[in-house]
């Protein structure tokens, strides 16, 4: 079907050599969603993510004018409908509270969050991680990492296995399912819908099956209802784990916050409980907040999220220059991935040598070596400690400034600082990311419903007036950790944040090198 599409206004026609010219006449396509062509392009995006067509997979789009085809269109509508409402709730936050914590060497220095699941509920440390979609918990384990508490340093209680059978409120996910990716495997269209995620380094990955249950939310102090909210979401049950997946990344769970439709993001906003957005903070106390709900403050500054590959993927922001104090360097324009799941920022190979060049001509420190650490640039403190250092800024699209806050990671000796680092790396490819340590300092908002980025100083004690770290409203959780001083032995040496977990056979500094290469290498599966 074509149809015609005549501009209107100033654009119905052209200007030409102060004449008027022919009307502009576009044309485009319509396709509807359940057509063969629609199919073939569903069948087509499969294949890409390296599943096969075999046969049954007319069985999984729903005939024309049958009863599933009408159900379809109808949930459809019903979405649609709930999303044009206001939204139920400003804010909703886990049931364990906003917090964030960090969690030391162990597990890779991410942030990390208490999620509650299933009926009767049980709770779960996710990492935090914007760069993905699904969120996925340890479940009915066939090879998953350890779940005791000797294993980590950091840890004061076994962490928890999933049980869909022992959910009162679990729903099994079929390969019918519109989500089910992997559908057109299935021999059988009622069969449970299977999942993997594959991340192309060092044979890291999930699989398993997907499942429905409930997630345990509650409202921020400014919505009238104290009531908890138990939203439906679909999970990963994740049998089987490999790689990174295995040595303390995530043991216990991912909480993935990308924009594909099977994250919790889009179902609360979908249901019509949030509006489409949400936000991360990070302290430089290692302190975090997560908001759901949340569009930010007035008076944030902004830039636009920019499409990959012609599609709205993930969080990619664009830079027009990367500036050390004043200086803007010359051909410095790249796009970046904004990506909670990195605890360090990277730029392309040519622009962070012109970055680290000119970091390195500005700062007042001699040029050393630690051994063990990733990072290139790396120097000397001084008797006083760590010297002002150079400030460095990123130019974004918008003519918007966003002023890294610490852009060095400091080395510890027993005496204190004996050094730091310029705490960024060199990828290949031309998107960079933008990690923790960038965020650290601000308010980080995912506006996914006008598609742009928002950011605003905060120490995230700040945001406690919308929602608490935890339901008591106090500065400890019932599910607490150790803090950052506890995880540490006095005059022990620093470690350094890492991308991946703990490697018990090697030293953490070595760890931290093999670990930063790994994540250049995952990277391939967000752009791929």
């Amino acid at each position: 079907m074509e149809i015609r599409l005549p501009l209107l206004g100033l654009l119905l026609v052209l200007c030409v050599e102060g004449g008027l010219g022919a009307p502009i006449v576009y044309s485009a396509r319509l396709v509807h969603r359940f057509s063969d062509e629609a199919k073939a392009h569903r069948d087509a995006r499969v294949l890409r993510n390296g599943a096969g067509v075999s046969g049954g997979g007319d069985g999984f789009w729903p005939q024309r004018r049958s009863l599933e085809y009408y159900r379809r269109l109808l949930s459809s509508d019903v979405q649609r409908q709930t999303l044009k409402l206001n939204p139920q709730f400003q804010f909703l936050y886990p049931s364990e509270g906003s917090a964030t914590l960090p969690l030391g060497n162990d597990f890779g220095w991410l942030h990390y969050m208490w999620i509650d699941i299933g009926t009767p509920k049980v709770s779960f440390l996710v990492a935090l991680d914007a760069g993905s979609d699904l969120f996925w918990v340890p479940c009915d384990c066939v090879q998953c990492a350890p779940l005791s508490s000797s294993y980590y340093s950091s840890l004061d209680k076994d962490l928890n296995e999933y049980n869909p059978s022992g959910s009162s409120t679990s729903k099994t996910i079929s390969c019918s399912h519109q989500l089910c990716e992997l559908g057109t495997n299935c021999p059988n269209p009622r069969q449970q819908c299977p999942y993997t995620i594959n991340y192309y380094s060092d044979d890291t990955s999930t699989s398993g099956f997907l499942v429905e249950d409930i997630l345990h939310l509650l409202p921020g102090h400014s919505d009238v209802s104290n009531k908890s909210v138990k939203a439906p979401v679909v999970i990963g049950c994740g049998s089987k784990q490999t790689g990174g997946y295995l040595s303390g990344v995530a043991p216990d769970g991912l909480l993935g916050l990308g924009l594909g439709e099977i994250s919790v993001a889009s179902f609360l906003a979908k249901a019509g409980y949030i509006r489409n957005s949400f936000s991360l903070c990070f302290n430089e106390d290692d302190s975090g907040r997560l908001l759901f709900g949340d569009q930010g403050i007035a008076g944030q500054q902004t830039t636009p999220f920019l499409p990959l590959h012609g599609k709205n993927l993930t969080y990619i922001v664009g830079v027009d220059a990367c500036c050390i104090e004043s200086l803007c360097l010359d051909n410095t324009d790249f796009q970046m991935l904004v990506d909670s799941g990195s605890s360090f920022s990277y730029l392309p190979a040519q622009i962070f040598e012109k970055v680290a060049n000119e970091f390195d001509r500005q700062v007042n420190a001699s040029k050393s070596s630690f051994e063990g650490y990733p990072w290139q640039y790396c120097y000397k403190s001084s008797s006083n400690g760590v010297p002002k250092l150079p400030s460095f800024t990123l130019k974004f699209a918008t003519s918007k400034s966003f002023v890294v806050k610490n852009p060095v990671f400091v080395i510890y000796g027993t005496q204190g600082a004996v050094g730091f680092c310029f705490a960024v790396q060199p990828m290949d490819g031309d998107i960079g990311t933008i990690g923790q340590n960038f965020m650290t300092g601000y308010q980080i908002v995912y506006d996914r419903e006008n598609f742009k980025m928002g950011w605003s100083q905060s120490n995230c004690k700040d945001l406690d007036g919308r929602a608490p770290p935890n339901p008591s409203g106090n500065n400890s959780s019932s599910n607490s950790l150790p803090t950052t001083e506890q995880q540490s032995a006095p005059n022990s040496r620093a470690v350094a944040p890492a991308v991946a977990g703990r490697t018990p056979s090697k030293s953490s500094a070595t760890c931290l090198s093999c670990l930063a290469k790994l994540f250049s290498l995952m990277l391939i599966a967000h752009f791929s």
